[in-house]
């Protein structure tokens, strides 16, 4: 058994890394993932040095990438979305007025969708004047401010 390991001990290295990325899908934590790396690093330097080395390879490159590349995965997965989407990404958006808008009711066309609207501005607002998404809530658009033509 141990000679066999010994002719084999890259396979020994792709096993384990095998099982440490299967237990990473399981933690999502990036642990687990570097050391699954660090593990294919020491089976792809296993046929060539001894097995004593392909340790320290281990090692070594676990601290590396703990230190050094997981921080920065860590922080891109978590810094959230980048781009706006859905219906807040109408905010800023030019809409004009279909039926009188007012702080109680009215109706806009946004990028050629018809949207329940009030005025943010409290203002009362005529047919085909241009105004400016402030925010959406719900169905319902809430603008401002004449946009000048």
């Amino acid at each position: 058994m141990t000679q066999w390991v010994n002719d084999n001990l890259w396979l020994v290295w792709v096993g384990a890394a095998t099982i440490l990325a299967v237990a990473e899908l399981l933690s999502l934590d990036l642990v687990l993932l570097m050391f699954a790396i660090a593990a294919l690093a020491a089976a792809a330097t296993s046929p060539f040095v001894p097995a004593w080395v392909t340790l320290i390879v281990f090692g070594v490159v676990s601290i590396l990438l703990l230190a050094v590349i997981r921080p920065r995965f860590k922080a891109t997965l978590h810094a959230g979305p980048t781009l706006t989407v859905g219906h807040q990404n109408l905010v800023g958006r030019t809409a004009i007025v279909d039926e009188p808008v007012d702080e109680f009711v009215g109706r806009v066309t946004i990028d050629g969708e018809l949207w329940t609207a009030r005025a943010a501005d409290g203002e009362h607002h005529d047919v085909a004047d241009r105004l400016t998404v402030v925010s959406i809530e719900g169905a319902t658009a809430y603008v401002a401010r004449k946009v000048s033509s």
